[in-house]
């Protein structure tokens, strides 16, 4: 019997050791809580850093305390999170935006690749992505995420989320933490609702404020308008119209009323840049009838006179320097043109500011979605390189306040409200790794590309 016992005894301590060693190899229990997007959201509902359990190599506990605290006391509404190069990659920004439901700038470390996405009410697309391209070739985690957050909070709009409360984020999540997540959304969820109407009230009153403004300078470009049509003295039956002519007349006439709709219609500053190119369009529409009245060639479709679009569409391009700025080549009228060769100032659309009348370049970012109009979006900034309001439209604090059109405002959500499931899915497309442009393998929005 002992001597069975004895030599059963090495079965038995090879079997023990075998179950101890699966007990050590067996995964934590935290670990499993970061194999899907649900698991990451939660976490960033209630922080600002999460660090996978299988990452946490990249990124120790220390660390990304001192990120978070770092984030918090900026009050900004940034999010880190920190994965494994196997997590998987498919829709990842826009289901992570989607299940988190906060209005931010989310940023990724996967492995060792990284990217981000935001929403354009926080940071434009072309601000995203210079922050992304200025830390890419960056290998630490550590250096890579701070030179990335510090340049963030430097440029993003909106305050962090209320469900964040207070105190630093631990880099990882415990599971008791994440059960305690559910309470804490219900417990913040009174907070973000009055945050959101808060941050509704402070746009609706700054929107009826710049609306006002521009209501003045439209209106004065619509009645420049509407006497010009007078003063054409044009008449679909008199002698050597044809029907070119009359659809001319006729599309002046129409853009006529329709800049007049718009305005009429227009509930916020964005909206007026419906309105100019109205009158953009309409008045090449004259200057093509005036041609084919004259016997002269139909011009080429130009952008309008750069120094005031009422002057009607350009004719030449124009060597102009702004006060303090760089040489650049402006569209001209022919007056403008035939006055800057002589040595003149050009005849400038001045607008009122509260510092007196100023050129609109010089008047503030609520001039954005006028100009924008007239001039279209792929123009505009290059001519105003170098004047208040181009200076106002390269910033991305532009692009949240004003929006990226030119004086759009969003949708009504700042960064840090809470949304849900309410955003542009533009802005978290495409795929990971394109530098700010969408999931993790393809192209497309504000969020476009791939990691």
């Amino acid at each position: 019997m002992r001597a069975a016992l004895t030599r059963g005894l090495p079965g038995l301590l090879v079997a023990l050791m075998l179950a101890a060693l699966a007990m050590v190899w067996l995964p934590a229990p935290r670990a499993h809580a970061a194999t899907d997007v649900s698991t990451v959201a939660a976490a960033l509902r209630k922080g600002p850093v999460y660090v996978d359990p299988a990452a946490s190599g990249q990124l120790s506990a220390t660390e990304a305390d001192a990120l978070a605290a770092k984030i918090k006391k900026a009050d900004k509404p940034v999010f880190v999170a920190v994965l494994p190069a196997g997590f998987p990659t498919q829709d990842l920004f826009r289901n992570l935006r989607t299940d988190t439901g906060i209005t931010g700038l989310y940023a990724i470390r996967l492995g060792d690749r990284f990217d981000a996405r935001a929403d354009s009410a926080v940071m434009s697309r072309s601000a995203v992505q210079n922050l992304v391209t200025s830390v890419q070739g960056v290998k630490d985690a550590n250096t890579q995420l701070n030179d990335f957050t510090d340049r963030a909070l430097a440029n993003i709009h909106g305050a962090a989320p209320a469900s964040w409360g207070g105190g630093a984020n631990d880099g990882g999540v415990s599971t008791g933490a994440l059960i305690a997540v559910g309470a804490v959304a219900v417990i913040g969820g009174a907070g973000a609702y009055t945050v959101v109407r808060r941050n509704r009230r402070r746009q609706e009153e700054e929107q009826r404020a710049a609306l006002d403004r521009l209501r003045v300078v439209v209106d004065e470009d619509i009645t420049a308008f509407g006497e010009e049509l007078d003063r054409l003295d044009f008449h679909p039956a008199e002698a050597g119209a044809d029907d070119a002519m009359r659809a001319d007349y006729e599309r002046a006439l129409d853009a006529y009323e329709q800049a007049k709709t718009y305005m009429a219609q227009a509930g916020r500053p964005e909206d007026v840049r419906s309105v100019t190119q109205s009158l953009e369009e309409g008045r090449f529409s004259l200057a093509v009838l005036a041609a084919r009245r004259e016997g002269r060639p139909v011009p080429e479709r130009r952008a309008p006179c750069f120094f005031d679009p009422r002057h009607g569409p350009s004719v030449t391009d124009a060597t102009w320097t702004p006060a303090g700025g760089a040489p650049r080549e402006v569209p001209v009228c022919k007056a403008d043109w035939m006055r800057l060769t002589g040595g003149e100032q050009p005849a400038v659309r001045e607008v009122e500011t509260d510092y007196g009348r100023r050129p609109y370049w010089d008047a503030g970012p609520a001039y954005g979605p006028w100009a924008g109009g007239y001039f279209g979006g792929g123009v505009l900034p290059g001519l105003l390189v170098g004047t208040l309001l181009g200076s106002m439209m390269a910033s991305p604090g532009y692009g949240a306040a004003y929006g990226n059109g030119y004086g759009d405002f969003g949708g009504g959500y700042d960064g840090g409200d809470v949304s849900g499931a309410d955003f542009d899915s533009g802005d978290f497309g495409g795929g990971f790794g394109d530098g700010g442009g969408g999931d993790f393998g393809g192209g497309g929005g504000d969020f476009g590309g791939g990691f």
